[in-house]
């Protein structure tokens, strides 16, 4: 018997901050429609790899993730969108869809790397439904 393929949540990147406590970096995606937020610790690199894609901050020469995004383009690869597919041991897993010509193209990454990749380059980002429900956070109403 053949599977269905998993119902996804489209999200929208909202910020990239600094946990005061910690200072580790966290993304926040936050449901296109919805209310619920999913808040992702992620690396120092790939924490200012993000905010420089969305800040339009210049820099001198490309970052790891402008060096693929030019070699997608060189390849003539478009990334269809982003998936934040699976939570294993406390950590995420995505995936990025490219398609070239006719071909689709399925490639295991980490969320931050998908991420940067995305805001790049304007792809949507998706989340596996099970995992919104299990992890996103509805935000705190001010009363």
């Amino acid at each position: 018997m053949l599977s269905q393929p998993p119902v996804l949540v489209e999200v929208e990147l909202l910020d990239v901050a600094i946990e005061e406590t910690t200072e580790a970096f966290v993304m926040f995606l936050k449901e296109v429609n919805g209310n619920r937020i999913l808040p992702i610790w992620i690396g120092q690199n790939e924490g200012q790899s993000i905010k420089i894609a969305l800040e339009n901050f210049k820099v001198p020469r490309p970052l790891t993730h402008d060096l693929i995004k030019s070699i997608f383009l060189a390849f003539n690869a478009k990334v269809e969108k982003v998936v934040i597919n699976g939570l294993k041991n406390s950590t995420y897993h995505a995936r990025l869809i490219l398609r070239q010509g006719k071909r689709l193209i399925s490639i295991d990454a980490r969320p931050s790397d998908a991420v940067a990749i995305a805001v790049r380059i304007g792809a949507p980002i998706f989340v596996v439904k099970e995992i919104m429900e299990s992890s996103g956070v509805e935000p705190e109403k001010n009363q």
